[in-house]
């Protein structure tokens, strides 16, 4: 990496990393700085350019323009140091049903080359800090969505990767799988490991260190999760109303309001500060004749701030739909 500054606790850079596919430019301009022992979240809409990241960061796909080094090694020119210092997760890990846990894992132990001792060795504490030891004679067919998961991430495991790619990991998930699989990777980052992976949840984007927000293949933002809701300026309130879809269309059209968006079962309104008051738009409404209501200041979610920045991005394409309250996918 002697193109660029770097430390020694960098994992992961970028320097105007870019994939086009014909016409269509998936990644733009891409520059990131990762360093070790950090779980780094990487955030957008289907079509962000989050997959090709990671294909590129792997040394799957080439840039078309741009550079990339992985563990202080250049992706283009050395693939193999890359390689066998990565770990990489795919939204669809091959993992064989009618093989049981153990067979799997032995399976991609005997692919990465590693020993009998070792392995018996590595498959005892992946299994031990996963909680699947029980589960380990268990044919993959049986398994539930998060045991598969669970298996796929000990697979990626086995080789000792200083850094882990895990591409929608938790996608489909239960709620309490996504939590097991979430006390794993701290474990992980705490024994040193650095993680990069795209999710689909923007509440679990807030368990990472920090988190880069990609719209259209531009990483529009940067920071730790509570740094990026501190830095937004509009200022947010929530809005409940008996009829919230009359409430709505009412604050659309009130001065000042810049958005209204839904929030699970409320609305969240977003005014510049020195325009904004809740009294004044919970009066506005009982003047419309929608109350009871109640309006009050709150801190924005990692949802409202990714929703407000994409708003102020130039149309460069067609705009992906907002997300729309709740948990929310991108």
């Amino acid at each position: 990496m002697n193109d660029v500054n770097r430390d020694d606790r960098t994992m992961i850079q970028t320097q105007g990393l870019t994939r086009c596919f014909g016409a269509l430019t998936a990644v733009s301009a891409l520059n990131l700085k990762i360093p070790r022992g950090e779980i780094f979240g990487l955030v957008g809409p289907d079509g962000a350019g989050k997959t090709t990241t990671l294909r590129l960061l792997c040394g799957l796909l080439d840039p078309t323009e741009g550079q990339a080094w992985v563990a202080g090694y250049d992706v283009a020119r050395d693939t193999q140091p890359v390689k066998d210092r990565i770990g990489y997760m795919a939204q669809r890990f091959a993992l064989y049903g009618d093989l049981t846990v153990e067979e799997n894992m032995f399976f991609y132990a005997d692919l990465f080359g590693i020993s009998m001792a070792h392995r018996d060795l590595l498959m005892g504490s992946l299994l031990k800090m996963t909680r699947m030891e029980p589960f380990r004679k268990r044919q993959v067919g049986r398994l539930s969505g998060g045991m598969k998961q669970k298996l796929a991430l000990m697979c990626t495991l086995l080789h000792r990767p200083q850094i882990l790619f895990l591409d929608e990991p938790t996608s489909g998930v239960d709620p309490v799988s996504r939590r097991d699989f979430w006390a794993i990777l701290y474990q992980l980052v705490r024994d040193g490991m650095t993680v990069l992976v795209t999710t689909a949840y923007l509440d679990e984007a807030e368990r990472c260190n920090r988190v880069g927000l990609l719209h259209q293949g531009h990483l529009i933002s940067c920071d730790s999760p509570e740094a990026l809701k501190s830095q937004l300026e509009e200022a947010c309130f929530e809005v409940q109303g008996v009829n919230q879809r009359a409430v709505r269309e009412a604050l659309q059209v009130f001065e000042g309001v810049i958005s209204v968006e839904p929030s699970g079962a409320t609305l969240h309104v977003f005014m510049p500060p020195a325009h904004s008051s809740a009294e004044v738009l919970e009066k506005k409404l009982h003047e419309k004749g929608l109350g009871p209501v109640t309006v009050r200041p709150v801190i924005p979610s990692l949802e409202d701030v990714f929703i407000a920045l994409i708003r102020k991005t130039p149309r460069n394409a067609q705009e992906p739909p907002m997300p729309q309250g709740g948990t929310t996918r991108t």
